[in-house]
């Protein structure tokens, strides 16, 4: 038999929900092939098998939340080979057969001195008469001990006392029956107090947890075995006094007047980044009213051209491009802040994220490199992006290591937003609803009002790393190229 164990499925991730299987029990599979669809905060994940053979059983339920290590599923190989609890030696004794001649002589597979015999772990019990070694004091040639003979005690002075076997009267100075409370089985007792200044007894996401939410692990008590302190502990450290959290109902109950929905996978790191984004980075938020005229009518040419046909073009193309121009020139937007070490990180590459509504949530893919791609390749990267993302398909990968984000809520006909940083990036801007508008256009004795295209941008930032001139050279960088796209010549 062969158990497969949730593997890491990228990032350093901790624990997975199991959300498909596709195989039953005594289905046949082979190397490679996939047995399960799991769901990790940040993607959907299918997972190949690594071994052939028939499927024996199914360790975990669908929608079940495991760790990293865990087994979820069992194959039969066929083989006769002991499973991953036998060792090789261990495994050599059960399987060769052990003759008489070769137990006498104490040989491997067969017995082991004091005439015990090998078996799967360790050995069985003694077959020859246990011996005590003579103590100072005892008669040459003392009588043998049965194994209910009566035991001195250990602090006191008093010879030893021996009594026939099947006695159980009462030693002198012993009582027949135990006092106190039981012991408590392993590890249900109460965790140890905590020495000062001793570690703290959490595990690495946990640490972080609390270092995103402010919470001073050293006092908090552990409720895990051992005293270990959990994720719940940290959350409801983090909590108001008095706050409660509510209990969770896994499903909704017929009749019910409201509906509880697991906070999990996607829903969970994204309510986590928030919260970590909100409370550690100072926000700004900057708006700018832009005319975009000469980029909706750009993008009117770039469709009837016939390297563009399949290849969808929308103003969030354009947007992408002048923010990567934008980034050049503003460095500061394009960096994260490393407090660990009290260091501003300066990318020096364009990680570029768009945030897509998915139905499993809000995923922030990002394009590697963008700023190295012409507006071809760009408009490529973000339809694959997109398309990927709403399929559920995004990568682990594809979320890591981006450096700026964008968010469009124009397509939910919204004029304008205030985004949060998705962290540890330094900016976000958000574009939104692109509508005709009455607008003052000329100069002097030539102004009038004309209906345009506009919109409003909106760019957050985090202000411990961006100052506000920063901010507000990179945001008029973005509305000058979108307000006449021949400027993108000149960054």
């Amino acid at each position: 038999m062969k158990q497969f164990r949730l593997p890491d499925p990228g990032e350093g991730l901790v624990e997975a929900d199991i959300v498909t299987w596709r195989v039953a029990v005594g289905d046949t599979v082979k190397i490679n092939d996939i047995v399960v669809e799991i769901e990790t905060s940040k993607s959907l994940v299918e997972l190949p098998i690594p071994y052939a053979g028939v499927v024996s059983e199914l360790l975990v339920e669908e929608g079940q939340t495991v760790d990293v290590g865990t087994p979820i599923i069992t194959i039969d190989d066929g083989s006769d080979e002991p499973g991953p609890s036998t060792s090789g030696a261990e495994a050599a004794a059960v399987a060769a057969p052990t003759k008489p001649e070769e137990i006498e002589a104490g040989k491997i597979g067969g017995a082991a001195p004091g005439g015990r015999v090998a078996v799967l772990v360790g050995y069985g019990p003694k077959t020859t008469e246990a011996k005590r070694r003579p103590r100072k004091g005892d008669s040459p040639d003392p009588a043998p001990a049965s194994a209910n003979a009566g035991v001195a005690d250990t602090f006191s002075t008093q010879a030893p006392v021996s009594r026939p076997a099947g006695d159980r009267t009462p030693l002198p100075g012993h009582q027949s029956e135990p006092v106190g409370e039981p012991l408590p089985g392993p590890g249900s007792g109460p965790a140890e107090p905590a020495v000062d200044g001793g570690a703290v007894l959490a595990k690495p996401p946990v640490r972080k947890l609390a270092k995103d939410l402010g919470v001073d692990l050293e006092s908090v008590a552990g409720t895990g075995p051992g005293g270990v302190i959990t994720r719940e502990d940290v959350e409801a450290a983090a909590q108001p006094s008095g706050v409660v959290q509510p209990q969770v109902e896994a499903t909704p109950q017929a009749g019910a007047l409201e509906t509880r929905i697991p906070i999990k996978g996607v829903r969970k790191l994204t309510a986590e980044a928030m919260v970590a984004s909100a409370f550690t980075a100072p926000h700004v938020t900057e708006w700018l009213t832009v005319d975009v005229t000469a980029t909706m009518e750009l993008i009117g040419r770039l469709k009837a051209r016939p390297e563009f046909a399949g290849v969808r073009v929308s103003p969030l193309l354009l947007v992408a491009k002048a923010v990567c121009l934008a980034l050049g020139r503003t460095p500061e937007l394009n960096a994260s802040w490393d407090g660990a070490v009290n260091e501003i990180v300066i990318k020096h590459r364009v990680n570029l994220g768009i945030a897509a509504a998915t139905p499993r949530g809000l995923l922030v893919p990002n394009i590697k490199d963008a700023g190295t791609l012409g507006l071809l390749d760009l408009a490529r990267a973000i339809s694959e992006l997109v398309t990927v993302a709403k399929e559920g398909r995004t990568q682990p990968a594809d979320t890591a290591n981006g450096t700026f984000t964008i968010t469009n809520v124009g397509v939910f006909g919204v004029d304008a937003g205030t985004p949060i940083l998705n962290p540890p990036e330094a900016g976000i801007l958000c574009l939104g609803a692109i509508d005709r508008r009455p607008w003052v256009v000329g100069e002097g004795a030539q102004e009038r009002i004309e209906p345009r295209w506009l919109t409003t941008l909106s760019l957050s930032f985090d202000h411990r790393i961006v100052d506000g001139e920063h901010g507000s050279v990179f945001l008029a960088d973005v509305a000058s190229v979108l307000r006449d796209p021949g400027l993108a010549m000149l960054f």
